[in-house]
C-alpha cells in the first residue's frame, strides 16, 4: 500500500506517517547489508562437495566447496539461472535475488532442482533451460494424517514382489495377486468391504517374496469446513470452497494389519489386544530376514506409544519397545525415534522421556526390555543424526548439557551404544546446525547466536578437528545502519528455580531516561520453542522475522520482547507437561514474573503497560492473556487464533488437550471464557484460513457480543492463515497493529489515515 506521507501535526502526538513507513520498510532497508552470512550447508549426494547460500553485497550467492581440496566455486551461473527460471515461470528474477533458499543437485550435477513460485523446478546447468517438475500423485490424501479422503481414489498400482514373480493390489476392497505382467488372479482376502476395506497403498512385500502384509481400514469421519470467498478477483458473486478437515473427537481411520502367505495362500489374523485403539499406525516395515515385520502404534489420546513386532509365521504380535505416560507421549514434535540395529531386530534403539528428559535407550528386541540407557542426565536429545551399527556409535544433537550455557542451544555429540565415550563434536557457545557427508568423513558446522553472525567451519568427523573456516559473517554495514542485536534476558519461573529465557528489543532511538510501554510477541505452541537463538534476523533461518518484526514494533516507541514459558518444548518433560490439558496456561505465570524481573532491573521498562500480539496459536495465547490475566496484559492483537481447541485441527489439539474431549477443552476456550474480557482486543482473520477454521474467530465475536463487550475485528477477504501478517497487504496489517498499541497502550493518537492523500487501491 503506497502512502503519501505528510508532515506530523500536533493532533498526531509524537507519531507521524513517516514513522510507520520507516518501521514497515525496515526489513527491506537492512536485508542486504551483510556479507558472508551463510545458511546451513547441504552435501551433494555421495560426493565430497557441499553447497550453501551466503549473503553478498545486494543479495545472495550459492557456493559449492570441495571438502577434500578446500576449493570453492559458484554453484551455477546465477544470472543465466535467473533468466532461465524467470522465462519458465513467467516472472522476473535477478542474479542476487533468486526466489529460493536451497538447491538440490542431481547425482551427476548436470541439473539442479529448487522450489519457487509454488512449484518445483528442474534447471539444466548446461543451457539453463528450466521446467516445472510433475507434482506426482503422492498417494491418497489424508486429513491431518489420520482420515483418508475417500473422494480421491487410492493409488492401486500393483506392488511387485522383490523377486519379480508376483504383483499384489486391491480388487473389490480385497487384496489379490497375480503373476507379474498378468495372468490368473489369486484372491488373498475375502473380508474386505466398503466399510472395512484394504488399503492398496499399505501393501508391503517381505524381502523373501513369500509373504506380504497390508492394513484393513475402518474409515473415520469425513468432516468438511466450508469457506466463502466474498470478493473473488474473477467474478462479482462469492465463491464457496470446501476443505477436508478432521477435528478433535472425530472418529479416525482404524487400521488393522493383516498377514498373508503366498505359497500356499493363507490369511493370518493378528490379535489387536496390543493396539486396540489407534490414533495412527505407521507404515509396515519388514525386517531384513523376513521373519518379522514391525509398525508403530500411537494410541488415541497419545498416552501409549509402542513398537509392535509381528511374527511372520504365526502372526503373533509382541511389544518390542514402548512408553506409557500419565500426560502425553510427544509424537507430534519429532520426539520419537527408533532404529533396528542391523535391520534384524535383535537390538533396538528407542527414544523416550520416561526419566523426565528426552534420552536414548538400547532395547533387547526379543525380550522387549531395556539393556541399558545410552544417554542420561538433566539435558535432552534433540535429534539422532546417524547410527553406525558396525561401530556401535550414535551421532546426535542435544541441548542443555553444558552448564551455564543457554539450554536451547543445539550442540552435537557422538556416543557408543553402551553409553560410554560421550564425545562433543561442537563446542562454541552458540546454536549449531551440522551437516555430515555421506561417508561420514567430514561435517560442516554452521553456528551463530542472536549477537554472533554465522560462522561456518569444515571439520573431520573422526576426531572433530577443524579443517577450514569456510565463512565468517560480516555485519559491519548492518551495524552502521543502526542494527543492535536483541538482549538475552533470563529470570526465574513460577517455581523459583527454573530459568525462563527471552529477548528484549529496544527502539533504535532508545532513551534510558524515558519509561517505555512493553509489547510481547507470543507463540506458546507446545510443539516447539520460539525465542530466536540464531543470528539471521530476516526470516530465512531459525528465529528470523521475529527479530526484525520486534525491532519494527519497538521503533514505534515500545520495548518488544519474546519469552519461552513453561509448556513449550526443548526443556524437561515436567517443563513441557504444564501444557497438558491446559493450553490456557501458555506459560503466563512465568512470563509475568519475567516481565517483573526486567522491570526491577531496568527503570525504563514499564510493566504496568504491557500489550501482547501473536498469530495462530499465538493469536489464541493473545486472547487468553487478556481473558485470564487482565491485571497484567492490557492490550492484545490476535491473528488467526485457534480460540477453542475443539474447533481446530485434530492432531495438534488432541496432542496436548487429550482424548476423549473433556471439561479441560472448555476451561481453555476463548469462546467459553470470552465474558472475562477487560482489556482492548483486536482480532484479525482471513476468510479463507486453511489452517484454523475461521469460524473459530467468529465464535469469539459472537460470545463477546453476547457478553456486551467492546472489541475490534478485521476480516480479510481472500486471505488465508497468514492474513495481514506475512501475505497480502501486510503494511495495512502492520499499520493497524501499530495504531492499536499506540492508541491503547501508549496513549497516543495515531494519524488520521483517511485524511492522508488518496492512493490507488491495491490490486487496481
Amino acid at each position: 500500500m503506497a502512502v503519501a506521507l505528510v508532515a506530523a501535526g500536533a493532533a498526531w502526538g509524537q507519531v507521524a506517517p513517516a514513522d510507520y513507513a520507516r518501521s514497515e520498510g525496515l526489513r527491506e532497508a537492512w536485508m542486504y547489508l551483510t556479507k558472508d552470512v551463510a545458511d546451513p550447508a547441504h552435501w551433494i549426494g555421495n560426493t565430497s562437495e557441499f553447497v550453501y547460500r551466503k549473503t553478498v553485497p545486494g543479495g545472495f550467492a550459492f557456493v559449492v566447496m570441495d571438502a577434500r581440496t578446500g576449493q570453492k566455486r559458484p554453484a551455477f551461473d546465477h544470472a543465466r539461472l535467473a533468466a532461465g527460471l524467470g522465462k519458465a515461470a513467467g516472472a522476473t528474477y535477478t542474479a542476487l535475488r533468486l526466489p529460493f533458499t536451497d538447491v538440490l543437485f542431481s547425482g551427476d550435477q548436470s541439473a539442479i532442482t529448487a522450489r519457487a513460485a509454488d512449484a518445483l523446478w528442474r534447471c539444466r546447468v548446461s543451457d539453463y533451460v528450466c521446467a516445472a517438475m510433475p507434482a506426482g500423485r503422492g498417494g491418497q490424501p489424508r486429513g491431518f494424517g489420520v482420515v483418508r479422503d475417500l473422494t480421491v481414489p487410492a493409488d492401486n498400482t500393483p506392488k511387485r514382489s522383490p523377486d519379480g514373480r508376483w504383483e499384489a493390489y486391491v480388487n473389490n476392497f480385497n487384496v489379490v495377486m497375480r503373476p507379474a505382467g498378468g495372468g490368473s488372479v489369486t484372491i488373498l482376502s475375502r473380508d474386505g468391504s466398503p466399510d472395512d476395506f484394504y488399503d492398496p497403498e499399505s501393501i508391503v512385500w517381505a524381502p523373501d517374496s513369500k509373504k506380504l502384509a497390508a492394513y484393513r481400514v475402518r474409515p473415520g469421519y469425513h468432516r468438511v469446513v466450508t469457506h466463502v470467498e466474498s470478493s473473488p478477483a474473477d467474478q462479482l458473486q462469492p465463491k464457496t470452497t470446501y476443505q477436508f478437515y478432521p477435528k478433535p473427537g472425530d472418529p479416525v481411520d482404524i487400521d488393522r494389519p493383516v498377514l498373508f502367505h503366498v505359497e500356499p495362500v493363507k490369511q493370518i489374523a493378528i490379535d489387536d489386544a496390543l493396539f486396540p485403539n489407534p490414533y495412527l499406525m505407521s507404515r509396515i516395515n519388514w525386517r531384513r530376514d523376513s521373519a518379522t515385520f514391525t509398525f508403530e502404534y500411537d494410541q488415541r489420546g497419545h498416552q501409549v506409544y509402542r513398537m509392535i513386532e509381528v511374527d511372520a509365521q504365526s502372526g503373533k504380535p509382541c511389544v518390542v519397545a514402548g512408553d506409557e505416560m500419565k500426560t502425553f507421549v510427544d509424537t507430534f514434535s519429532s520426539r520419537t525415534f527408533h532404529h533396528d540395529v542391523n535391520g534384524l531386530g535383535d537390538e533396538v534403539i528407542w527414544m523416550s522421556e520416561r526419566d523426565g528428559w528426552n534420552h536414548l535407550y538400547l532395547y533387547d528386541g526379543h525380550a522387549g526390555k531395556v539393556k541399558n540407557q545410552i544417554t542420561r542426565g538433566e539435558w535432552l536429545v534433540r535429534e539422532v543424526v546417524r547410527v553406525d551399527d558396525q561401530k556401535r556409535q550414535i551421532w546426535f544433537a542435544a541441548g542443555g548439557m553444558n552448564p551455564g550455557e543457554d539450554p536451547y542451544f543445539q550442540q552435537y555429540y557422538r556416543i557408543d551404544f553402551d553409553g560410554r565415550n560421550l564425545t562433543p563434536l561442537t563446542t562454541a557457545n552458540a546454536y549449531h546446525d551440522v551437516a555430515f557427508s555421506a561417508d561420514m568423513a567430514f561435517y560442516v558446522d554452521n553456528y551463530s547466536r542472536v549477537d554472533l553472525p554465522n560462522i561456518m567451519e569444515l571439520h573431520r568427523a573422526g576426531d572433530g578437528a577443524l579443517v577450514k573456516e569456510v565463512e565468517r559473517g560480516d555485519i559491519a554495514d548492518l551495524t552502521a545502519a543502526g542494527f543492535k542485536p536483541p538482549e538475552v534476558f533470563v529470570a526465574k519461573g513460577r517455581d523459583g528455580k527454573t530459568d525462563i529465557w527471552g529477548v528484549i528489543v529496544r527502539p533504535r532511538n532508545f532513551d534510558a531516561s524515558k519509561k517505555y510501554p512493553v509489547v510481547e510477541n507470543i507463540y506458546a505452541g507446545p510443539h516447539g520453542s520460539f525465542v530466536p537463538k540464531t543470528f539471521w534476523p530476516f526470516g530465512f533461518q531459525s528465529g528470523g522475522d521475529k527479530v526484525i518484526g520486534m525491532q519494527s514494533m519497538a521503533d514505534m516507541g515500545f520495548v518488544a520482547v519474546q519469552i519461552d514459558g513453561m509448556g513449550t518444548l526443548n526443556r524437561s518433560k515436567a517443563f513441557h507437561d504444564v501444557a497438558w490439558k491446559n493450553i490456557a496456561d501458555a506459560g503466563f505465570p512465568d512470563r509475568i514474573l519475567w516481565h517483573k524481573a526486567a522491570a526491577a532491573k531496568y527503570p525504563w521498562y514499564d510493566a504496568s503497560r504491557v500489550g501482547i500480539y501473536g498469530g495462530s496459536a499465538g493469536g489464541q495465547d493473545t486472547l487468553l492473556a487478556l481473558l485470564f490475566h487482565p491485571e497484567f496484559y492490557k492490550v492484545g492483537v490476535a491473528y488467526a487464533g485457534c480460540y477453542d481447541n475443539r474447533m481446530d485441527k485434530i492432531g495438534w489439539n488432541e496432542a496436548w488437550m487429550g482424548w476423549p474431549l473433556d471439561e479441560s477443552y472448555s476451561a481453555s476456550s476463548g469462546v467459553d471464557n470470552a465474558w472475562r474480557l477487560q482489556g482492548h482486543l483486536l482480532m484479525v482473520v482471513g476468510e479463507l484460513d486453511e489452517n484454523v477454521d475461521p469460524s473459530s474467530t467468529l465464535q469469539v465475536v459472537n460470545a463477546l457480543i453476547q457478553a456486551r463487550k467492546d472489541f475490534d475485528l478485521i476480516v480479510a477477504p481472500g486471505l488465508g492463515h497468514t492474513a495481514l501478517r506475512s501475505s497480502g497487504p501486510i503494511d495495512y496489517g502492520l499499520r493497524r497493529q501499530y495504531d492499536f498499541f499506540l492508541r491503547h497502550l501508549a496513549g497516543l493518537t495515531p494519524p488520521d489515515w483517511n485524511a492522508v492523500s488518496p492512493v490507488t487501491p491495491l490490486g487496481r
